[in-house]
């Protein structure tokens, strides 16, 4: 009689561990799901500003350089898609349409090169300046949110969290990458004698992840263009 009591506690113990272990894992998982998803609305702002900031820019651009009409197109049709594709969760066709905008922002700057009136004109450089920050901030939201979406999936595939993440239909999480090793790689843009400003994606070596969620620099008065701006087909993201 005394063995059966005590096989009873026994399992009575063991049915409670793996019950306070399921509610410690279910816990466990919302919570870096929550992570992750508070991660991305970090990007998602930043990126939503770099929206906001490419129109001035191109703008700026071009009163000094219109004949530069298709890089600036190019800018923008693709600022308008990826625009376009704000709402919702990250996914790899968004990620895509961002590293060409990424792509295509660097080689505007570039272009800037052959224009001295431009690279000195302060409405470009603060610009400029804004862009090169927002561009850190997505760098490193981009990788902080990564790191987190990869600490979710492992845990929610790794064995015996697997079936509690099953039962409570956990999914794993897309990750928001670069894949262009240019794109990882600050230009190399000179203004001369002109205030330093930071390089676009300068960051995109940064360790520290320091985005600021719903927070916003005063844009600066757009330049007087010498085209009509609707030509360029600018859409509210």
């Amino acid at each position: 009689m005394t063995a059966f009591w005590v096989v009873l506690v026994l399992l009575i113990l063991l049915v409670v561990g793996i019950v306070l272990y399921g509610v410690g894992g279910y816990n466990s998982l919302v919570r870096m799901r929550n992570l992750v998803e508070e991660s991305w609305r970090q990007v998602d702002v930043e990126l939503n500003r770099r929206y906001d900031l490419i129109p001035n820019l191109v703008e700026t651009v071009k009163g000094y350089a219109s004949h530069e009409s298709g890089t600036l197109e190019e800018v923008v049709r693709l600022r308008n898609q990826a625009a376009g594709m704000a709402s919702g969760a990250p996914s790899e066709q968004r990620a895509g349409v961002e590293e060409q905008l990424t792509g295509a922002i660097r080689q505007l700057l570039v272009t800037v090169e052959a224009y001295p009136d431009l690279k000195a004109n302060t409405n470009f450089l603060e610009l400029q300046r804004q862009l090169a920050d927002t561009e850190d901030r997505i760098a490193n939201g981009r990788r902080y949110y990564n790191a987190n979406v990869r600490n979710y999936n492992t845990r929610i595939e790794s064995f015996p969290t697997n079936f509690i993440a099953s039962f409570g239909k956990f999914e794993r999480a897309t990750y928001f990458e670069v894949n262009d090793a240019a794109v990882r790689q600050a230009p190399k843009v000179s203004f001369g004698n002109a205030p330093a400003a930071p390089s676009v994606g300068a960051a995109f070596e940064t360790p520290n992840f320091s985005a600021r969620a719903g927070t916003q620099d005063a844009l600066p008065p757009v330049a007087e263009p010498t085209q009509n701006g609707q030509a360029f087909g600018y859409q509210a993201p």
